[in-house]
């Protein structure tokens, strides 16, 4: 594709494409200078830099498009894509935001992505439209979704209104804010990339987001490929036999307990089961949920009526299980409530898209090569839990579709498409193998 692209493009259509991407800037900045106010908060003036950093993104897709570089091109111009459907987003949800700059001056880049690929092989472009005003519909009140909201309501009831406020919730309070607080906000950064994936799924099983986020934090911290030593895996931690009954098993070799999406899916049809089992009751399906449902309904008829909290069913419990239900129900409130306990849950960009791989790399090497001073402590987990289905270990083949963040895709362009030094090192200890572990793949080989 990237050499059949080239050598049909000629000096007159690269200097064509040039031409009309300084067209669009140009018209677009007078624009953006035109409508913008005298005085811009501050958050307001961050968003129109990070709009003017992805314009100049997506100039450099195209630039790479016509020098030959199809895919790197590409896959930059359909990260922009999506950063900017962000930031437009954010604008609509922001008072005196002037949704002017994205209707005016970016609208282009919400259309079919076939226009540049065309400009570049005919040689033609069209111009902004002179006005603005008589223009047609913008395409990104098209791309404005229902603004994200947090989902709290659990079968019609406010979660926080079925959170008992007794001593055994508060001592999980203490625990989450002091010794277990590394493991909540990692839980939350990890959430935070699937969300887009999987709050949908508790919101049309009707359960609030904040007992998904909660039970993810517990189970695994949010890692798709966390493992127990009981035997659970994912980030829902399911049981091999309750998995199966939830339609999580092996499909052609992969384990889709560790499919973040398939587990999540699973895990609200287990537990409105539960609720169903239980009358509704949200610490007994907790409980179901980490003893398992046979023992705690032998338990729900043997005590008859009695609540969770009542001594004669809690004192019967695990002492695993007595502590999985408070801590499950002070990660929801925390989740629900983070300011009244000075938790600062951090805000930034989630969006992902899909890249196609320029050449082989792994994920590990696709963690080195995009290497962000914004996140210290690296992509790996990420991509990981994005591509749940891949193996982290080997090098994928070229052409290969992997998710990253949406904000990486300038960086996988510069830094991982091509042979830069970061690449270069990135292979060089990739390629390297402790002498155990070498010696194991060697009689591995042999076998």
């Amino acid at each position: 594709m990237q050499s059949g692209l080239a050598t049909k493009l000629s000096t007159r259509c690269c200097a064509a494409l040039l031409a009309a991407v300084s067209l669009l800037v140009a018209a677009s900045c007078s624009r953006d200078m035109a409508h913008a106010p005298e005085r811009v908060p501050m958050d307001l003036e961050d968003l129109y830099a990070k709009v003017r950093d992805y314009r100049h993104d997506y100039e450099r897709g195209l630039e790479l498009i016509v020098s030959g570089e199809a895919v790197a091109g590409e896959n930059l111009l359909m990260a922009t894509s999506t950063r900017l459907r962000v930031a437009a987003r954010t604008c609509a949800a922001t008072p005196g935001c002037d949704m002017h700059l994205f209707d005016n001056s970016l609208g282009h880049v919400f259309m079919d992505r076939r226009d540049p690929l065309t400009v570049a092989r005919d040689g033609t472009a069209s111009s902004p439209p002179a006005d603005p005003e008589n223009a047609a519909p913008s395409p990104v009140t098209d791309v404005i979704p229902e603004l994200g909201r947090t989902l709290t309501l659990l079968h019609g009831r406010d979660m926080a209104d079925l959170i008992p406020w007794n001593d055994q919730v508060k001592a999980a309070l203490h625990d989450w804010l002091t010794w277990k607080r590394p493991q909540l906000m990692d839980a939350y950064t990890n959430y935070q990339y699937l969300r887009d994936k999987i709050a949908p799924i508790y919101h049309s099983a009707d359960l609030p987001e904040a007992l998904l986020f909660a039970m993810m934090a517990k189970e695994s911290g949010g890692k798709a490929h966390a493992y127990s030593s009981a035997g659970a895996a994912g980030a829902m931690q399911f049981m091999p036999l309750t998995a199966l009954r939830y339609g999580l098993g092996s499909d052609d070799g992969f384990d889709t307990r560790l499919d973040p999406v398939a587990a999540t899916r699973a895990s609200a049809a287990y537990l409105n089961d539960q609720f169903g089992a239980f009358n509704n009751d949200l610490e007994k399906t907790l409980a179901a949920y980490n003893v398992g449902e046979s023992k705690l309904r032998r338990l729900h008829r043997k005590h008859e009526g009695a609540e969770f909290w009542d001594p004669r069913m809690y004192g019967e419990l695990p002492r695993e299980t007595r502590r999985y239900v408070p801590q499950v129900l002070a990660a929801a409130w925390l989740f629900l409530h983070p300011d009244d306990y000075g938790l600062d849950f951090p805000e930034f960009e989630t969006t992902s898209t899909v890249i196609t791989l320029h050449e082989q790399l792994s994920l590990g090497e696709l963690t080195i090569c995009l290497a962000d001073a914004s996140k210290p402590e690296g992509w790996f987990r990420t991509l990981r839990n994005l591509n749940p289905r891949l193996d982290s270990t080997t090098r994928l083949p070229q052409g290969t579709q992997v998710e990253i963040p949406s904000m990486l895709g300038r960086a996988y362009a510069e830094t991982c498409a091509g042979d830069t030094d970061l690449l270069r090192r990135a292979r060089e200890v990739q390629d390297a193998r402790y002498p155990e572990r070498a010696q194991s793949a060697a009689r591995q080989a042999k076998r």
